[in-house]
């Protein structure tokens, strides 16, 4: 199946900038989709609901897929990149991981970003938790190791970002999909 390459994930250790260097892309004028577990986490929040991950994570796994995948069909309206804020493999694979279904996959087959990934890796100095994000360094590493294994195995190309600035990381990551072979925005994956 041909789909378009144009959605880039930017994954990783929690607390690894994700977000700042996606607010970095968003200045420079790219589409940016925020990520799902933290606006579910507002949701539910705000309106007293449980599936939050310290209250109920698979309902609040399977609420992120259905996410993520809406976010998907909404992007289709940008043009060029599309920088995800993680997204569905990150809640597929911590699905299977806690539930064991088979949903990496039978979701993700059919479903899919650009094909080089890219990956905060844990950073301890930038670490911090907030109220949305209560584990610890710990959890955050594990769930980077359980992406670093799952995402080869869909065919993705991992590209860990080095530890530096919001706007250098920013610039490696264009340049690096500008190194694409077929590297325009509109360039077909298998």
């Amino acid at each position: 199946m041909l789909l378009m390459n144009r959605f880039v994930l930017i994954s990783g250790c929690s607390g690894g900038g994700k977000s700042t260097l996606l607010a970095e892309l968003r200045g420079r004028g790219y589409p940016v989709v925020e990520e799902p577990g933290r606006r579910i986490i507002a949701d539910e929040l705000a309106s007293g609901g449980s599936a939050l991950p310290w209250n109920d994570t698979t309902a609040f796994l399977r609420r992120a897929i259905d996410v993520a995948l809406k976010d998907m069909a909404m992007a289709k309206a940008d043009s060029g990149w599309v920088f995800f804020d993680r997204g569905l493999v990150d809640a597929a694979s911590a699905l299977e991981a806690l539930t064991g279904e088979p949903v990496l996959r039978a979701i993700c087959s059919d479903h899919r970003y650009h094909a080089r990934v890219f990956m905060t890796p844990p950073w301890p100095e930038i670490y911090v938790t907030d109220a949305e994000r209560r584990h610890g360094f710990e959890a955050a590493t594990a769930e980077y190791q359980r992406l670093m294994e799952a995402l080869p195995t869909l065919g993705y190309d991992v590209i860990s970002l080095p530890k530096i600035s919001p706007s250098a990381r920013a610039d490696f990551v264009l340049a690096t999909l500008a190194r694409t072979p077929g590297s325009d925005a509109w360039s077909v994956d298998d």
